[in-house]
């Protein structure tokens, strides 16, 4: 039995220290249903349902937003891809799906919004790297991405497989490893370098790798914009599943783009050009 973490901050609000862009892309975020959730999950969370999650995008300023497929829900994509036929100006789509479908599914997925595949190795209800050659053909077909959410201290054996990929790499939460082990590590040098061979990293997920207020974070943010500052995107992580400890607000996750990136021009663009480019809006 899996404990059940907390609702998202019921109350969220936009950044103190500066002002949204227009066209701000949150490109991070999961929307889930009510139970019954699948068997073998990592943590049962409260739902989290379409019109709380545009409340929230509306309420810190943001233009649009990435749905993830939430681990709870396996690989029925259903909430996720109604949520995007709902909202097509708005919503992008990050489907989690087993590599033997059909070839018109795919094109389903793609006409509802998806625009990548994710593989998740840090919680139950995820797809690992056993079909990454699949995925890949399949994200070529489309024009879509690769999305991983794993820990980057495990993906030494893989990085040059990752580096040669023929669709843009994409890692979630800055490599999703605890930031206190500083930008000398061997996890972050090889996001570092992934980026430079030419991944995107999602600046998402501050709470997943530090404690409040996060200051640990702010080298290894600064370390992979410098390493590529077209190829990174903000995600807010709403509504923060399997996170038992106190629930951010948006505007405190957002304020931390003024420490992560000072340069005014060079945070719009991670807010807006960065993730348009990369999710077609």
């Amino acid at each position: 039995m899996t404990r059940e973490c907390p609702g998202p901050d019921p109350s969220p609000h936009g950044p103190k220290s500066f002002k949204v862009p227009a066209k701000a892309v949150d490109t991070h975020a999961h929307v889930l249903g009510p139970p019954p959730y699948i068997e073998g999950r990592s943590y049962t969370a409260p739902p989290a349902p379409p019109a709380a999650y545009l409340n929230m995008l509306d309420a810190t300023g943001m233009a649009y937003g990435v749905l993830v497929q939430a681990s709870v829900h396996g690989v029925d994509n259903s909430l996720l891809l109604e949520t995007l036929a709902a909202h097509p100006d708005r919503l992008r789509g990050i489907a989690v799906a087993p590599p033997e479908l059909p070839a018109r599914d795919w094109q389903q997925m793609h006409d509802a919004g998806i625009r990548g595949l994710r593989i998740n190795t840090l919680y139950g209800g995820g797809l690992g790297f056993d079909a990454l050659d699949r995925f890949e053909a399949i994200c070529l077909d489309h024009g879509w991405h690769l999305q991983f959410l794993t820990d980057a201290r495990a993906l030494a054996p893989l990085a040059t497989r990752i580096s040669q990929l023929k669709v843009p790499a994409v890692i979630d939460h800055m490599g999703h490893f605890p930031a206190g082990d500083g930008i000398a590590s061997s996890a972050a040098k090889l996001m570092i370098q992934l980026l430079k061979d030419g991944a995107w990293s999602k600046l998402s997920g501050a709470y997943r790798l530090a404690k409040p207020p996060y200051a640990e974070t702010i080298p290894l943010a600064q370390a992979l914009v410098a390493a590529a500052p077209e190829r990174c995107v903000w995600g807010s992580d709403w509504p923060h599943v399997a996170n038992h400890d106190a629930m951010p607000n948006i505007g405190a996750l957002l304020d931390l783009l003024t420490m992560w990136l000072p340069d005014a021009v060079q945070r719009d663009a991670v807010l807006t050009t960065n993730a348009h480019r990369l999710y077609g809006f």
